[in-house]
């Protein structure tokens, strides 16, 4: 049973699929969590500013109240008794000077452009120097005197980055998540689909009596293949009808087909028989002839074309058959004033029904017999090629067209005869129906000039090698 394997899977629409929705999966987490991360850094830097706003206010007011003198004191009081953790204080002169604060240094070149602008301090903790991110607000007093309100960002910067960890293993996880769920699910799909496929593959090649697996799910699959059984069992139905009512037919008109032929047999061999009546009487047995050779060739294709099992299958040395045939037609073909050559790669062993493989080299060679010139030749092949045997029938009359060699070999074509010549292209019908029983490819080419007919039938592993 056809499988479909992990390369297979990638290529497979199933798999695009649920890589497609793994993707949405992946910006919709994407976007929520870092949409999230975003507003948290945001109303937590509004919140640190609003701090940082309030008590800049506060100091101002103490400045309206007392002076230098009273924001010197109430910065002194915050940083040593009640101050915020990580804040950051500095009152500095015109020039930049510290007045008073836990900062030694201006921390700017001059006075900062920037509402909330940003700088680092360093400060000896136990066993090493360590570097502070600060987000301050600086403001000018009434007396020209700048003060420096800010806040340790250190806390916020490790809350962040652990927020940042955090969202990146949620998208991490979540797409791991989509991804595995959508490999699974593509897998099951295309489980399925294979089964169906594989079905399909054996009800065209002879095996009608196979049906879709309903799994019983009662899903859209189930009611799918219920449905096709459905129509399977129907046309299994008509089938039979149809093979019954054909072989009915045959039988009816074989029986007076012969019956006329032996009574026109007879009157041929009448001693009393006129003359001028013998050759009308010859023509229409000629004519019976033709119409029971038609009606024979017409019950093998019905019978190829009928889904029945190949029967009578057994090896078959491709290259022996070939051979034979070419040894069969070859006074035929010089009698016609052709050239008829075999040629043989060695044993060349196949599975098939040997009367009907014989049957489908014949028509090819008599196909060519029949058209191609006096002076012309008619090559026969054989050779392995791959896991294949390749058998061509190559010819240099005049060919078929492109059209006519796409519906030739084709079920229900019908193809105009070459060259103006009589015949109904039957032989190449039965050639391609016989093909398709042996599950081989049956092709037509150009043989510039003439025709090139193609038939590449499975090696049989025994004789492979």
């Amino acid at each position: 049973m056809s499988r479909v394997g992990p390369r297979g899977l990638f290529q497979t629409s199933a798999f695009r699929m649920s890589m497609g929705y793994t993707l949405l999966v992946t910006l919709a987490v994407g976007v929520t969590l870092g949409s999230t991360y975003l507003l948290t850094q945001r109303i937590l830097r509004d919140n640190i500013d609003l701090i940082i706003d309030t008590e800049l206010n506060s100091l101002q007011d103490q400045y309206v109240l007392r002076g230098i003198r009273g924001v010197t004191t109430e910065i002194n009081v915050r940083i040593d008794s009640w101050g915020r953790i990580g804040s950051v204080y500095m009152l500095a002169s015109p020039s930049f000077k510290r007045i008073a604060g836990n900062v030694t240094n201006w921390p700017f070149d001059g006075a900062p452009g920037e509402r909330w602008p940003e700088f680092r301090i360093e400060s000896i903790e136990p066993g090493q120097r360590s570097v502070h991110p600060v987000r301050a607000a600086v403001r000018q007093l009434p007396n020209g005197d700048w003060l420096l309100v800010g806040t340790d960002m250190s806390q916020d910067e490790r809350y962040a980055q652990a927020f940042r960890t955090a969202t990146l293993w949620g998208m991490g996880l979540s797409i791991l998540v989509a991804a595995v769920a959508g490999f699974a699910f593509s897998f099951r799909l295309s489980r399925r689909v294979g089964a169906v496929t594989d079905t399909c593959v054996r009800i065209m090649s002879g095996e009608l009596s196979r049906r879709l697996p309903v799994a019983g799910n009662r899903d859209e699959f189930d009611a799918l293949a219920v449905s096709v059984n459905r129509v399977l069992d129907r046309l299994d139905e008509q089938t039979r009808t149809l093979r019954a009512t054909f072989d009915s037919v045959a039988h009816d008109l074989r029986a007076p087909l012969q019956r006329l032929r032996a009574r026109m047999d007879a009157v041929l061999r009448r001693a009393d028989l006129q003359q001028g009546m013998r050759e009308p009487v010859e023509s229409a047995l000629r004519e019976v002839d033709h119409l029971q050779r038609t009606l024979a060739t017409l019950l093998q294709i019905a019978l190829a074309e009928s889904g029945a099992p190949l029967a009578s299958v057994t090896p078959v040395n491709l290259s022996d058959l070939v051979g034979e045939l070419a040894e069969l037609f070859e006074p035929v073909a010089r009698e016609r004033g052709l050239r008829l050559t075999a040629g043989t790669g060695g044993s060349v062993l196949v599975e098939g029904n040997r009367q009907l493989l014989a049957q489908l080299i014949s028509n090819l060679v008599e196909n060519a017999l029949k058209f191609v010139p006096a002076g012309g030749r008619i090559e026969l092949s054989v050779e392995r090629r791959g896991a294949v045997a390749r058998l061509v029938v190559s010819d240099n009359g005049p060919g078929m067209s492109a059209e006519q060699r796409r519906q030739a070999g084709q079920p229900f074509a019908r193809v105009a005869p070459r060259a103006g010549e009589a015949g109904g292209g039957l032989g190449l019908l039965l050639a391609g129906a016989i093909a398709r029983l042996h599950h081989a490819l049956f092709v037509l080419e150009d043989n510039e000039p003439g025709l090139r007919a193609i038939v590449e039938l499975p090696l049989l592993e025994a004789g492979g090698g």
